[in-house]
């Protein structure tokens, strides 16, 4: 994902999976502790569903929605820690294993 964007403006796009299924809206943008770029975009996926997180890294921008390269299926499955609050190191651990991304950067 290009990281020269403000992560506000983030906030409020739409979010498609892999395959143009509307998962939500991006309702907040968790920045990296070490390098402050954003990371994590937590989407409320429905009235009366939940916040997921999704990774910023493989994702991408097209037009003026957010496009995560997973199957909606796994996205809803990503582990609920709630919005609002720092993920810890341990959270942002098993959201890595969860989509299968590599931990070693």
């Amino acid at each position: 994902m290009q990281t020269d964007i403000d992560p506000r403006t983030l906030i409020g796009r739409k979010a498609f999976d892999r395959d143009g299924t509307k998962i939500g809206t991006v309702d907040e943008v968790y920045l990296d502790d070490a390098t402050g770029e954003p990371e994590w975009a937590a989407v409320r996926t429905g009235l009366f569903s939940r916040d997921v997180f999704v990774p910023l890294e493989p994702s991408e921008i097209v037009g003026d929605t957010l496009r995560v390269p997973y199957e909606r299926a796994l996205i809803k499955d990503a582990p609920d820690f709630g919005v609002g609050r720092h993920l810890s190191p341990e959270q942002e651990l098993q959201l890595y294993h969860h989509y299968g991304l590599d931990v070693s950067g």
